[in-house]
């Protein structure tokens, strides 16, 4: 390795600049933006309630040695648990994300910018609590901000492609808002963010095959934990990094990203929440979405016309690259993280059974013989096209198209699906299926009269942003 010894210290990278001085300074004016916001936030929020069936989840929560609970510490939504910000940050990033259920956006990278929920919460929560006057308007706006970091960085940046987690991004916008709600001053902000590029990152291991593990269902909580903790310590005055970057050789650049500098397709504002994906009707990754949608439609063709799952040659489902590199798997399935990694299983169930469900992805269901015989004759192919679609920034389109072909030699027509239910493009038809996915995990935790005085405000935009978030916060601990 070539030495490198010029001591003058850099000024700040500019890419650190730019998200520092965005979260600082902009202010957010679209209406949508703050209405897909609350949408987030209750979507997440049920995510997180419906994941707390799950004993996978369940035991990671509360504080890391038994006991240390905090007065005054941050609530976790569904539970009892008051911790300390950085601890409520995992719970409540881990709870979110657990069942792969939250929002999603896709491009060069893909991710979770929902995830982020996890340190707006925990901190607006604990600060809330510690006598500031903070509202939940003020948590609206920081998941406009980290939707937007995350997501604008991933429409030309792929860490996925030097074997690096999504997660960084989550990291990364989690301590950009993280400075916000702490007050932090910009240069304060800067090192915080300097940090994140000098921490190490995720590997992508624990989501591909022949890895694939519950890991991923708490990685996102894990990287909101670690911005908290970033800014914590920054606020303290722990210095920064200015070239954690571009520094030749030892900066992210040079070591992480195969030299390359990051790339901007847009700037900052407020296009990623207006254009968020939200997973309404399916706990699949995004990128099965509409091949669960078109497998639904053929539930319903195969009993209208008789045929049976098991007269079944061959399926070939017509894709995204992609889907392809993500969730094209063959060979067993070890877990409920894998399965829910892998296409071919989320489009045999609905096949079978008509339904794909959380409980779907469990030993219980998965035991059942016809899914691996039917998964077998599943084959993926990509359609160019499809990728370009994909892509395209007027499009962002997540196309698949089912074909089924029978042992007699019959082929039914392809059912293509090109935007799922949770795509801009079909938002009057999605949002009250949102809202009703959030009715029925509300009565998952809550008894009757506690659902009235949630949905109350939930779904009422002005009453929630002018709400305490100590308030609302109180209002989502079972009782």
């Amino acid at each position: 390795m070539s030495s490198f010894n010029d001591n003058t210290r850099p000024d700040w990278d500019e890419v650190l600049v730019r998200i520092a001085d965005y979260v600082r300074d902009f202010r957010p004016e679209s209406a949508l933006a703050w209405t897909t916001a609350r949408h987030i936030l209750i979507d997440s929020l049920g995510c997180a309630f419906e994941a707390l069936d799950y004993p996978a989840c369940t035991k990671l929560l509360g504080p890391v040695v038994p006991g240390a609970t905090l007065a005054n510490g941050a609530r976790v939504p569904g539970t009892a648990h008051q911790l300390d910000p950085v601890k409520a940050a995992f719970d409540i990033g881990a709870t979110i994300r657990w069942l792969d259920y939250n929002d999603t956006w896709l491009a060069a990278e893909w991710g979770h910018p929902s995830d982020n929920l996890g340190a707006i919460l925990a901190l607006a929560d604990w600060r809330s609590r510690s006598g500031d006057p903070v509202t939940m308007r003020e948590v609206l706006e920081c998941v406009i901000k980290a939707h937007e970091v995350q997501g604008v960085m991933a429409l030309k940046n792929s860490f996925n492609q030097v074997g690096l987690d999504h997660v960084a991004l989550v990291k990364l916008a989690s301590t950009a808002v993280a400075c916000r709600l702490l007050g932090l001053d910009r240069e304060q902000s800067l090192a915080a963010l300097s940090q994140v590029f000098v921490d190490g990152q995720s590997l992508r291991t624990y989501r591909h095959a022949p890895n694939t593990g519950s890991r991923k269902s708490w990685a996102a909580g894990d990287a909101t934990s670690r911005a908290v903790r970033l800014a914590l310590i920054s606020q303290r005055g722990e210095m920064g990094y200015p070239g954690a970057l571009t520094a030749p050789a030892w900066g992210f650049y040079d070591v992480s990203f195969q030299g390359r500098e990051f790339r901007f397709e847009r700037d900052f504002g407020s296009y990623v929440a207006e254009n968020v994906l939200f997973k309404i009707s399916y706990p699949a990754e995004f990128h099965a979405q509409s091949a669960v949608e078109a497998a639904m439609i053929l539930h319903q063709k195969l009993k209208a016309t008789g045929r049976r799952v098991e007269d079944i040659d061959k399926i070939v489902i017509r894709t995204q690259a992609a889907c392809v590199r993500i969730i094209d798997k063959q060979g067993p399935l070890d877990n409920p993280a894998d399965r829910d990694h892998c296409i071919q299983y989320m489009v045999a169930v609905p096949l079978i059974f008509g339904r794909l469900t959380a409980a779907d992805y469990e030993d219980a269901v998965a035991a059942d013989p016809r899914i691996d015989t039917l998964r077998a004759k599943i084959r993926c192919v990509e359609d160019p096209q499809f990728t370009a679609d994909y892509h395209d920034p007027e499009k962002r389109s997540i196309a698949n198209g089912l074909s089924v072909s029978f042992t007699d030699g019959t082929v039914m027509d392809e059912v293509l699906v090109e935007y799922p239910i949770g795509h801009r493009r079909r938002r009057a038809e999605g949002i009250p299926l949102l809202e009703a996915k959030f009715r029925r995990n509300l009565a998952r935790r809550f008894s009757p009269a506690r659902q009235a005085q949630i949905l109350a405000v939930a779904l009422d935009q002005a009453a929630l942003e002018k709400m305490p978030v100590r308030e609302f916060m109180d209002l989502l601990v079972p009782g």
